[in-house]
């Protein structure tokens, strides 16, 4: 299979402050919008975000996290005072195979940063 472009699409009932969150606190650069969906720019990848007006799952798996958006970053540290700075909760985590840190989108989605430098090294001891 050839893949040309890959992406992600995040339905969400917090629409507009997704797009405000991914657009103006990550800065994610923006692709088009249509007023029910924005897509941004997500590494070599999209990040679509849409509008979400229905339930496709019964009501005991909502509170399950499903997912993660994993944005690889230089430098994590920085990353969380910028969200710290836009009174975001993150969790930062150094392990010993790298950096994390994990806050949520105003959906309550699960986002996280990574550091790069060991993400890569991973990559490259396979």
């Amino acid at each position: 299979m050839e893949l040309e472009r890959t992406g992600i699409v995040l339905y969400t009932l917090e629409y507009n402050r997704c797009v405000t969150f991914y657009r103006d606190i990550l800065k994610l650069p923006l692709l088009f919008s249509t007023g029910e969906l924005t897509c941004f720019g997500f590494g070599d990848a999209y990040l679509m975000v849409e509008k979400d007006d229905e339930y496709f799952m019964d009501h005991e798996d909502r509170g399950r996290i499903r997912f993660c958006l994993r944005l690889n970053v230089p430098d994590v540290k920085t990353m969380v005072e910028n969200l710290r700075g836009h009174q975001i909760s993150v969790d930062l985590q150094e392990h010993s195979w790298g950096t994390v840190a994990k806050f949520c989108d105003p959906d309550g989605n699960l986002c996280a940063f990574r550091d790069s430098k060991s993400f890569e090294e991973q990559v490259m001891e396979d």
